[in-house]
């Protein structure tokens, strides 16, 4: 099912740490995007449907200034982004060639596209961030993506820091970094999501008051059965 509005109330409330927890009990390892931390401290939490772009090696018969203007260009993706998306940029990990400047990140704010992920870098940095657009990427380089990438395309699978992504995967990055929830999961996620860190936020509590670790974290049948008790009580249901 498509994000919904209910569906992105419920994850930007819950960690991309539990997010992982969650995704690992159903099989799911390899879903944290390798290298794209906020390039702005305390980056509010993001969620939104994954508008994916693609770069390869440079050539130099493609990666040239003039390709810019080509119909296949990181300008002409810009323009197809809908609302609310998350463009995230398979950048194959390379950190000397900004793969956006702040013109191109300027234009992605006036479009509404809700964040920028990759797993390489960007330019123009105090422009960028002048802008206001969240990013999340391995940081900064003065030279242009035609330095080192050529762009190829939009909306196919890419593969970002290392995981696999597709268009319309739904992403939420916040302070420890991006995760990717496959669109087919969605609905088991956002359900499960809530009642985690719930549970999570209760041991935190019982560390608080001084309960040691074995048999509280994991939870044995004692603490399970103790834990049930307070989701039955005024407090657990607050």
């Amino acid at each position: 099912m498509p994000l919904t509005a209910d569906s992105r109330k419920t994850l930007e409330s819950v960690t991309t740490a539990t997010l992982t927890t969650i995704l690992l009990k159903k099989g799911l390892r390899n879903v944290w995007i390798r290298g794209a931390m906020p390039l702005r401290p305390g980056q509010t939490r993001i969620v939104g449907e994954a508008f994916t772009m693609r770069f390869v090696p440079a050539r130099e018969d493609l990666a040239t200034p003039a390709s810019w203007a080509s119909p296949i260009s990181t300008r002409a993706a810009i323009e197809e982004m809908p609302d609310g998306c998350i463009a995230v940029i398979d950048a194959m990990g390379i950190t000397d060639a900004g793969v956006f400047g702040d013109i191109l990140c300027a234009r992605m704010r006036e479009k509404n596209a809700a964040a920028l992920i990759t797993d390489g870098v960007i330019r123009d940095l105090g422009g960028v961030l002048d802008t206001g657009l969240p990013i999340w990427c391995r940081g900064a380089a003065a030279p242009p993506s035609v330095a080192g990438l050529t762009f190829v395309g939009w909306n196919e699978t890419v593969g970002c820091g290392g995981v696999a992504v597709l268009a319309g995967d739904v992403i939420v990055a916040d302070s420890d970094g991006a995760v990717v929830i496959p669109i087919a999961l969605l609905d088991e996620v956002v359900a499960e999501a809530p009642g985690q860190e719930k549970m999570e936020g209760w041991i935190i509590d019982e560390v608080a008051r001084g309960e040691k670790l074995p048999g509280l974290y994991p939870m044995n049948d004692a603490t399970k059965a103790r834990y049930q008790q307070w989701l039955a009580s005024d407090a657990g249901k607050a």
